[in-house]
């Protein structure tokens, strides 16, 4: 649970939460199921290729990273976030997704997965994924949609069910435009494309029975609520 004496979308609440990145039932579950939702839009690494992660946290993505054959680097300002990560096998890098301590087109694959609706300037966090890939190079990103269903179904209801974000995690005020999104991966030449996302439900029942380990992120049409972007740079 959150500690009421910090503001939504304060990072301060990753490192109360630190001890649950891991826990496939604890407050970070979903970001389990986005972890495994990306790895299916990566394809697998040649000899020597890097993928960066952008707000690795806890490295969930690490298990997938390593099954597709790619060096991991692992971006985030928490320290007990890299912590974790690098006990996963994430090389960590502490430093601001607004300002990426890494060269320019250093990476083969860049994921920014559940980060774009954590800053003040998404578009921001994009051009850093742009500055940092190669040409032809794989970008994964998923956010949350700055809509009245969004904030509702995602602050309101989810942020009391079983699997949804810890409470305050999120600032609705924060969520994403993805017209201004598409736009501006336009001028960035990046190659990106929405699609919605959802848990799919008859995996969520089995999850919380205890019959499956984690949930399956059904593509879905509509974009309003959860989104993921995969594209590539041109």
């Amino acid at each position: 649970m959150r500690s009421t004496t910090l503001a939504r979308n304060d990072p301060a609440q990753y490192d109360v939460l630190a001890d649950q990145w891991w826990e496939a039932s604890g407050g970070f579950a979903a970001l389990h199921w986005l972890a495994a939702s990306r790895a299916g839009h990566i394809p697998p690494a040649a000899p020597g290729s890097l993928l960066v992660d952008l707000a690795c946290g806890g490295g969930l993505m690490a298990p997938h990273v390593a099954r597709l054959g790619y060096r991991h680097l692992g971006v985030d300002l928490g320290e007990a976030g890299l912590r974790v990560a690098r006990g996963h096998g994430v090389v960590p890098v502490r430093g601001s997704v607004l300002a990426v301590p890494l060269a320019d087109g250093c990476a083969d694959v860049v994921v920014a997965g559940e980060v774009l609706e954590h800053v003040e300037d998404d578009v921001a966090v994009l051009a850093e994924c742009a500055r940092l890939l190669k040409p032809g190079g794989t970008l994964v990103v998923d956010a949350l949609a700055d809509t009245r269903i969004g904030r509702f179904l995602m602050v309101t209801v989810a942020e009391r069910l079983p699997g949804g974000p810890p409470p305050g995690i999120h600032d609705p005020a924060l969520f994403v435009d993805r017209a201004r999104l598409l736009a501006a991966a336009e001028r960035l030449g990046l190659d990106l494309r929405l699609v919605g996302l959802r848990p799919s439900l008859r995996d969520a029942v089995a999850w919380r029975l205890g019959r499956r380990e984690g949930v399956r992120m059904n593509p879905v049409r509509s974009t309003a609520v959860v989104f993921a972007g995969y594209g590539r740079k041109r």
